[in-house]
């Protein structure tokens, strides 16, 4: 398999960097192309308009989706754990790729929606796999929560160590439901 052109890698990175750091409206096809070094016309060679970079950024998702979801099934500890303890804001290549999707779902980017929707249902497959429908439901609402929250404190890793007693309280509440 031919690699990817590295200026194709830098143009999808600043997008999704532009995305994250100040909304879809501001990630304008100029400001991307000098975000990533290269002219609009560059950019264009290897995406012709926004509706392209949406397309590879959702690619992207779905590509590390899959690649979490297999870590999922494979964990030792099993999924449900696996799901609380990766729910925590670690700049990881996933996080930056599904915050960056979420701007656009912001604004009803419906093919977005329809791809949140389903890496939803297959993370809540799995989980339900190894706890239970009714179990895996809370276990999802719980990653949520905790995603959210870090988000919401900039997940620029303040309250890392309040962050991970949570983690630890949540896996005691699940070792709990499991009984």
């Amino acid at each position: 398999m031919p690699r990817k052109p590295v200026a194709r890698d830098a143009v999808l990175d600043a997008y999704e960097s532009l995305l994250i750091e100040v909304g879809e409206r501001a990630a304008t096809l100029d400001a991307v192309a000098k975000r990533a070094g290269v002219s609009k016309g560059g950019l264009l060679y290897h995406f012709p308009n926004k509706e392209a970079l949406i397309s590879a950024l959702l690619e992207r998702l779905d590509e590390l989706a899959q690649e979490d979801i297999e870590q999922m099934k494979a964990a030792p500890d099993g999924s449900a754990a696996y799901f609380i303890r990766s729910s925590l804001w670690a700049d990881t290549p996933m996080d930056r790729a599904f915050v960056a999707a979420t701007r656009l779902a912001e604004v009803a980017h419906e093919e977005t929606r329809r791809r949140f929707a389903g890496i939803q249902q297959q993370w809540l497959d799995v989980l339900a796999e190894d706890v239970g429908p009714e179990i895996a439901k809370a276990v999802s609402y719980m990653g949520d929560g905790l995603y959210f929250n870090a988000m919401f404190e900039g997940g620029q890793g303040t309250g890392d160590a309040s962050r991970e007693a949570d983690v630890e309280i949540l896996l005691g509440v699940l070792d709990r439901l499991r009984k």
